[in-house]
C-alpha cells in the first residue's frame, strides 16, 4: 500500500500545505466517505459544510477556501489534483499483456504494431492497422482497413466497421459501435429504398467514449469527432455529425445528421439537435432541451424549443402557477364584464 506525505503530495501536485504537512496520506476517498489517513477534495463551494463532518486526515481546496479543522493542500483545480492523487494510491490494476489470444481471429493481411493486446474472441479483418500498445479486450470486433492509433484501449464488444478510423489514446467503453449505417431512405412508390451509406468515422486523439455509444458512418464523406472529446453512455451521433475538440456530450443526448458542434461545446443530459445545425464554440445546452436551430458561440440555452437559460429559467418558474393565473385572468375577465355591463345600464338611464 502506497503512503505518501502530505508535503510529498504537494511537491507532486505544486500545490500549497497550510496545517502540518508532515502526515502520512494512504487512500483517496470522496469528501463524504473519507476516513482516517484519507486525503480528499473540495471543488464546489455548495460542499463546504463537509469540511466540518468529514473525517479526512487532509482536504485538497482551491485558493481562498474557508478554514477547515484538518491540513489543506491548495492548488489551482481541486478536481483534476484529486484525480492525479488517485492514480497516486490507486494504480491502473490490470492491463492485458501484449499477444495475440488463440481464440482471437486476425487476418494475415492485417498490421499490429509493437505491444498489441488482442484478446478471446476478437475478430481483426484484413487491412487493418493497430498502432503501438492498442488493447482490444475480449468480443470486439475490428474491420477491413480499420485504423485504430497508438495507446487505445477498446473495452469488450467494441465494434469498429469497415475503414473507420480511431485516434491516438482512445478509450472505448464495452458496447460502442463505430460506423454503423447513416438512417437515410428515400420515398418512392409506396415503399422506402435504403439510401448507401459509404462514408466512414474519423475519431480524433484523446477521445473517450462511453458505453453503449453509437455513432453512424457518413453517407458519403465522414463523420467526425475531434481531439479531446469527451461522449458519456448511450449517445446517438447521426451521419455526416462534425464534432469539434474537446467537447462533453452526457448521456442519451440525440445529435441528428449533418449537425455541427464547434470546439468546447457542452450537451447536457438528454439533449436532442435537429439535424442540419450548428452549435457555437463554447456554447452549452441545457439538459433535455430540444434544439431545432443554429446556436451561438458562447451562449447557454435551455428548454424546447431551446432559448436563453435565464429566460427558460423565468418561464419554468412560472409553469406550475399557470392554472392559478389563468383562472385569476377568468376572475378578471368576468368582473370587467360586470363592471361594463354596469357602465352600459347607467348611460342608457
Amino acid at each position: 500500500m502506497a503512503v505518501r506525505t502530505l508535503a510529498e503530495l504537494a511537491a507532486e501536485l505544486q500545490g500549497e500545505v497550510i496545517g502540518d504537512d508532515s502526515i502520512e496520506i494512504r487512500g483517496v476517498a470522496g469528501i463524504k466517505e473519507a476516513g482516517p489517513g484519507d486525503i480528499t477534495f473540495l471543488a464546489n463551494s455548495r460542499y463546504d459544510a463537509y469540511l466540518d463532518e468529514t473525517r479526512a486526515a487532509a482536504v485538497i481546496c482551491a485558493p481562498g477556501t474557508r478554514s477547515a479543522p484538518m491540513p489543506v493542500l491548495v492548488v489551482g483545480n481541486p478536481y483534476l489534483a484529486f484525480q492525479r492523487i488517485v492514480r497516486l494510491f490507486r494504480p491502473e490494476l490490470f492491463r492485458p499483456v501484449p499477444g495475440v489470444h488463440p481464440s482471437a481471429v486476425v487476418a494475415p493481411e492485417a498490421r499490429l504494431a509493437e505491444g498489441v493486446s488482442i484478446g478471446a474472441h476478437c475478430v481483426v479483418e484484413p487491412g487493418a492497422v493497430l498502432g503501438a500498445r492498442v488493447v482490444l479486450m475480449p468480443g470486439c470486433y475490428v474491420g477491413h482497413a480499420v485504423e485504430i492509433g497508438e495507446d487505445s484501449f477498446l473495452y469488450p464488444h467494441v465494434t469498429l466497421r469497415e475503414e473507420c478510423v480511431v485516434g491516438r489514446r482512445c478509450i472505448l467503453h464495452p458496447g460502442v459501435v463505430v460506423g454503423s449505417d447513416g438512417f437515410g431512405f428515400a420515398l418512392d412508390a409506396g415503399s422506402f429504398h435504403k439510401v448507401p451509406q459509404v462514408g466512414n468515422v474519423i475519431i480524433g486523439d484523446d477521445v473517450e467514449i462511453g458505453a453503449n455509444t453509437t455513432i453512424d458512418r457518413a453517407t458519403t464523406a465522414s463523420t467526425r469527432i475531434g481531439d479531446g472529446t469527451k461522449i458519456d453512455n448511450l449517445v446517438q451521433i447521426g451521419h455526416n455529425v462534425v464534432i469539434g475538440r474537446h467537447c462533453i456530450v452526457v448521456a442519451q443526448v440525440g445529435i441528428s445528421g449533418s449537425t455541427e458542434l464547434e470546439d468546447y461545446v457542452t450537451l447536457a443530459g438528454q439533449v436532442g439537435l435537429a439535424g442540419h445545425i450548428r452549435i457555437g464554440r463554447g456554447a452549452t445546452v441545457g439538459a433535455q432541451s430540444g434544439v431545432p436551430r443554429d446556436v451561438e458561440p458562447g451562449a447557454t440555452v435551455s428548454g424546447y424549443p431551446a432559448i436563453p437559460h435565464n429566460l427558460w429559467r423565468r418561464i419554468a418558474a412560472v409553469i406550475p402557477r399557470l392554472p392559478q393565473l389563468f383562472q385569476r385572468t377568468r376572475d378578471l375577465e368576468d368582473r370587467v364584464g360586470r363592471i361594463e355591463h354596469e357602465n352600459e345600464k347607467e348611460q342608457v338611464r
